[in-house]
């Protein structure tokens, strides 16, 4: 298994203290050259919009520019880019993304999603029933873009009506970066499989035994796989809220407040959908919200439950040992840097985590 940082870009009282935004971009340059040296493989952010504290990572295409300039091995992700337009017109993604596929010298993976918050969907106009198929065309846009052996290509949709045209630069890895899906749902999961993307489980609040379930889904779907590149992407990849110290109760102390804090934002401002029998309610659209009470959420609640992983080495090795004998994952994304917690605390986690959790799990 191999192990990923995994970025919101939180930033503690942006409006009140502006100048901390300033800060915590560059903290997370250098938490990203430390992850590298410290064995992490992979470092994936979101793109998310209108989120002041919660997350600034609204333009990631230009933080993995400086990301491919600071290092040299970690591979640099999108978790995700947002395909529905018109959060991103598709061929100025694939612009975006061959040129850091060239600037980074091959070292990019392409994730995509829809999105799934109300202040998102209504900040650009998207209908959140039309997100599958807007997200759907737009990544067959960029498909058709690599698959083109001189970049010219045209487009006819029901979203895009594209003329011909020539496409530069052209991706650097042949036939074409790996491609990924984010899924909060067994129907999205299964869907990945089939597609032939690998997957990336952004899940909050699901238990072990369910993920287990939703990534079965997905490798039952990858034996049925006609994949929208040229190749398949097998493998699985889990999102976990992760901080580690020199003892478990150091790393509760310092975790609690920005773990509860997340997951409470997450239910707030997540997306609603009418209920079927015209009844009116609105119900979350990710089954595993509505269950969920933000008022009783608790860490207890969430380290029970494998919702996280937090303690010390030794407790951080044995909580992952307990997952991965459910979801066997290709990948863990480890989300490390939260407004609560201060950059030196996150720095030592990343320490910790790459000097003896990685090395259980990926011995050299």
């Amino acid at each position: 298994m191999e192990f990923a940082v995994f970025y919101e870009i939180q930033v503690p009282n942006p409006i009140k203290n502006p100048e901390k935004e300033f800060e915590v971009f560059h903290e997370v340059l250098a938490q990203v050259e430390l992850a590298e040296e410290m064995g992490f493989k992979y470092f994936w952010t979101v793109e998310h919009h209108f989120q002041p504290g919660f997350a600034h990572s609204s333009a990631p295409e230009v933080i993995y520019g400086a990301v491919s300039q600071r290092t040299s091995t970690i591979r640099i992700g999108h978790g995700v880019v947002l395909l529905p337009f018109p959060y991103n017109h598709p061929v100025r993604v694939a612009e975006r993304l061959n040129t850091l596929d060239i600037l980074s010298k091959g070292r990019l993976e392409v994730g995509t999603g829809r999105s799934g918050t109300e202040i998102e969907l209504g900040g650009f106009g998207i209908p959140y029933n039309e997100t599958r198929a807007r997200w759907e065309e737009a990544l067959d846009v960029i498909t058709t873009i690599w698959k083109a052996p001189d970049g010219r290509f045209s487009f006819h949709g029901k979203y895009f009506e594209i003329p011909e045209r020539t496409i530069v630069p052209r991706q650097y890895q042949k036939p074409h970066p790996p491609l990924w899906v984010a899924a909060t749902s067994e129907e999205t999961h299964g869907l990945a499989g089939r597609m032939g993307l690998g997957l990336l489980s952004f899940t909050l609040l699901v238990s072990t035994e369910h993920l287990g379930r939703r990534i079965q889904a997905y490798r039952d779907g990858l034996t049925e796989a006609k994949p929208k590149g040229q190749f398949v992407n097998p493998r699985a990849a889990a999102f976990f809220m992760t901080h580690c110290a020199e003892t478990d109760k150091q790393a509760r102390a310092e975790a609690e407040r920005a773990f509860l804090s997340y997951a409470q934002t997450t239910l707030r401002t997540a997306i609603k959908v009418q209920a079927p029998g015209g009844s009116g309610e609105k119900r979350y659209a990710h089954e595993q919200f509505e269950a969920a009470d933000a008022t009783k959420i608790s860490l207890d609640y969430l380290v029970e439950n494998d919702m996280c992983i937090v303690g010390s080495p030794d407790t951080c090795i044995k909580q992952i040992e307990r997952m991965q004998s459910i979801l066997n994952m290709d990948q863990l994304l480890c989300m490390m840097q939260f407004w609560p917690i201060p950059h030196q605390k996150t720095m030592n986690s990343i320490k910790l985590f790459g000097k003896y959790v990685i090395p259980y799990f990926s011995p050299v």
